[in-house]
């Protein structure tokens, strides 16, 4: 790249539109549609809003907006601009957004209406300037204003070290932490996905995530927009809808429960997915169940592959047969460019099969935490690798497999119990949909682990055999002390399961 390059990753995503223009960019799923120059016409506009508010650099644009493609504008329009991005969670109420506001110090802050009687006040007394709202029927102050303005712009010009967005990690010990990623983290996971998956002319993408994550702003939104796919756009995940859409795309892509309720449809047969060339999961572990049931009704193998907000896309299963099968249960290799270790506590590199600390390093990775140096210190080794927090293995065919995150680890009598191995068991039995184990605290042992069960529909489940089945199968120090049968699981939007919220309502369980 040469010096007077523009490393702005809308450069590149631009570059990558259609020559025709007035191709259908987005069909919504209330019918409206949108060309590649609507996209550049109205990021234009918005980003000559942003302009004209003389921002400073590295100014933050804080959203909390539904899912709508004037919210996907917006994205394109700050980074068209050269501000940094900062999607909020719909689902965050006010003292969440009262942190991440004060933390961020958001030059702009753009949320629904529904909510601007109470953000508002949050914005200003933070010293926010602006204030904006945008809703997903095409109204809000945001888009009156950008409406006078032109609809030509030039990209701001930005090296691939410039920070383009902030993510603010779930947070589930101690405080939210800003992830800070840069032009260049961005585009060049972009770049190695559009390769890595075999993104082709013609793809067409259904996106039925939330843009306020990884998952659907990152990968989804980048890997239609950098191969210049048209998308099918769902505000709403509706499996029945989507099933229907199924034979007029390519691509999907999903978060585990999604796959879950797509297979509950009858209208998901082999004839429906029959144009289609990849399906993807991630964002949370997928059942091995699913993963077969998937491949048995559909003829399609699901793609799993692992990133979190610090790192977009670290690890995929193929995508082509040459390159290995896909397998259930493991989130494949290291993308190219990215370098994935395993080691253990002393720092020693793990053999196969052996379980220790996740570690990365390449282009795609970070450039820390948001106003926390010591923090960021911390999290990186000191030969430049990040420290995942994740635990897990390489395989003896080379397969990354995650194992569990290192808080998630039961120190029980001195010995280590990895919870994702105790579910696996527990998965496996008749009549289980899921489960979750989780440690608490115990007065003789430290911290045992206990068992949260979902029965399958219909099904009944007794606590008592589940924890007996484990005795006959497992090391005595791995059975978890106590077993619960509940209708279902804590989860978080992106359908991960919430372990802190078990283990806070358990925390009590074994005290004098």
């Amino acid at each position: 790249m040469t010096k007077t390059a523009n490393a702005n990753l809308f450069a590149a995503l631009r570059a990558a539109f259609p020559s025709d223009l007035d191709g259908i960019a987005v069909e919504t799923d209330n019918g409206l549609f949108y060309s590649w120059r609507d996209i550049e016409r109205a990021s234009a506009m918005i980003a000559n809003l942003l302009d004209a508010l003389k921002l400073e650099k590295g100014a933050r644009i804080a959203v909390q907006v539904e899912k709508s493609v004037e919210a996907m504008l917006l994205y394109l329009a700050t980074l068209r601009a050269g501000y940094v991005f900062l999607p909020l969670n719909t689902a965050y109420q006010s003292a969440e957004i009262e942190y991440f506001i004060g933390n961020a110090e958001p030059a702009v802050v753009v949320c629904t209406s529904r909510n601007a009687s109470w953000v508002a006040p949050i914005a200003v007394a933070a010293g926010t300037k602006h204030v904006f709202t945008l809703d997903d029927d095409r109204t809000g102050t945001l888009l009156e204003v950008a409406a006078q303005c032109s609809d030509r712009h030039t990209p701001a010009k930005r090296k691939a070290d410039d920070m383009a967005a902030i993510l603010y990690t779930s947070g589930t010990t101690g405080r939210s932490k800003g992830a800070m990623l840069t032009h260049g983290n961005l585009l060049s996971n972009a770049q190695v996905l559009k390769d890595y998956w075999g993104w082709t002319e013609g793809d067409v993408l259904i996106h039925a995530l939330p843009i306020f994550h990884v998952h659907g702003l990152f990968v989804a939104l980048h890997g239609a927009l950098l191969n210049g796919s048209k998308m099918l756009w769902f505000a709403k995940f509706d499996p029945k809808r989507v099933v229907q859409k199924l034979p007029e795309a390519t691509v999907f892509m999903g978060v585990p429960t999604l796959y879950v309720r797509l297979l509950a449809e009858p209208g998901l047969t082999r004839e429906a997915v029959r144009n289609m060339r990849l399906f993807v999961a991630g964002s949370a572990p997928l059942l091995i169940e699913t993963f077969d049931e998937w491949r048995e009704r559909t003829g399609h193998t699901i793609l799993e592959r692992y990133g979190m907000s610090e790192t977009v896309m670290l690890t995929s299963n193929p995508y082509k047969p040459e390159q290995g099968e896909r397998r259930g249960g493991t989130v494949g290799f290291a993308l190219p460019g990215v370098q994935l270790r395993v080691r253990d506590d002393s720092g020693r590199e793990c053999t196969t099969d052996e379980i220790g600390n996740i570690e990365v390093s390449g282009p795609n990775v970070f450039a820390g935490y948001w106003r926390m140096p010591e923090k960021t210190k911390e999290e990186f080794t000191s030969d430049g690798f990040f420290k995942t927090g994740d635990v897990g293995k390489i395989d003896g065919l080379g397969y990354a497999v995650i194992v569990g995150r290192s808080k998630d680890l039961i120190i029980s009598g001195g010995y280590n119990v990895y919870p994702a191995e105790i579910e696996g068991y527990i998965n496996e039995m008749a009549g289980v949909a899921e489960s979750a184990v989780v440690g608490v605290p115990h007065p003789d042992f430290g911290e045992v682990g206990v068992a949260i069960v979902i029965p399958k529909a219909g099904a009944a489940l007794d606590a008592d055999a589940i924890v007996a089945e484990l005795k006959a199968r497992l090391a005595n120090f791995k059975i978890p002390k106590r077993c619960f049968v509940v209708p279902e699981l804590p989860r978080n939007t992106m359908g991960k399961v919430q372990k802190a919220l078990l283990r806070a309502e358990h925390k009590e369980l074994f005290s004098a």
